[in-house]
C-alpha cells in the first residue's frame, strides 16, 4: 500500500474517531441545548452536525458514483445527537471501507458532483477525499467550541496518529 493510500485509510479513522468522541459529548446534552442558537458557521450544534452528515452523503454519493448528487439534501434533519450518532457512525463506516479499498489508479480517477444551477463538475477521487476530511474538520471545530458554551466538556479530538498521546480510545479505530 503506498504512503497516500495509508493516509487516506488512516484519515478515514481519524475521522470516525473524532466524530464518535464529538458525537459521544453532544449526547450529553440535553434537547434544548443541543438545538439552542450559538455563534457559528451554522447557528447550533445540531444544524452543525447535520450539516456534516449532509456533506459527507454529498460526497460518498460522488465518490461511489451512486448517482444520487444533490437529492441527498432533500432527507429531513435528524433531531437527537444519539440519532446523529448513529447516522454518522455509518457513513464513517463506509467512509473507512471505501479508503481501505482504494487503488493508487483510483486517487486520480475524477468523479462527477452534481453543483445544481452550476452543473456537473469533476474532481479526482483524491482530492474530493482531502476536501472531505478538511471539511470535517473545520466544523467539527466548531461544534467543538460551541460545547464550551455548554456544561459538557469537549473532547480531546487530537490524539490519535502519535502512539505517545494517543487516547485510548483511539486503538480500537486502528
Amino acid at each position: 500500500m503506498s504512503i497516500a493510500l495509508e493516509h487516506l485509510s488512516l484519515m478515514a479513522r481519524n475521522n470516525a474517531y473524532a466524530n464518535d468522541r464529538l458525537l459521544e459529548a453532544c449526547c450529553e446534552l440535553d434537547q434544548a441545548q443541543f438545538a439552542a442558537e450559538r455563534s457559528g458557521f451554522f447557528p447550533s450544534i445540531r444544524e452543525t452536525l447535520n450539516h456534516i452528515c449532509e456533506v459527507d452523503r454529498y460526497y460518498l454519493d460522488a465518490l461511489k458514483e451512486e448517482g444520487r448528487g444533490r437529492s441527498v439534501y432533500d432527507a429531513p434533519p435528524i433531531d437527537t445527537a444519539a440519532e446523529l450518532r448513529a447516522v454518522q457512525q455509518g457513513l464513517d463506516r463506509s467512509l473507512i471501507s471505501f479508503c481501505d479499498d482504494l487503488r493508487e489508479a483510483d486517487l486520480e480517477r475524477t468523479v462527477a458532483q452534481d453543483r445544481s444551477e452550476k452543473g456537473r463538475h469533476f474532481e479526482t477521487i483524491g482530492t474530493t477525499l482531502l476536501h472531505l476530511f478538511q471539511h470535517q474538520v473545520h466544523h467539527r471545530g466548531q461544534v467543538h467550541a460551541m460545547l464550551s458554551g455548554t456544561g459538557v466538556a469537549p473532547p480531546q479530538l487530537d490524539e490519535f496518529f502519535l502512539k505517545f498521546e494517543r487516547h485510548p480510545v483511539a486503538e480500537s479505530y486502528l
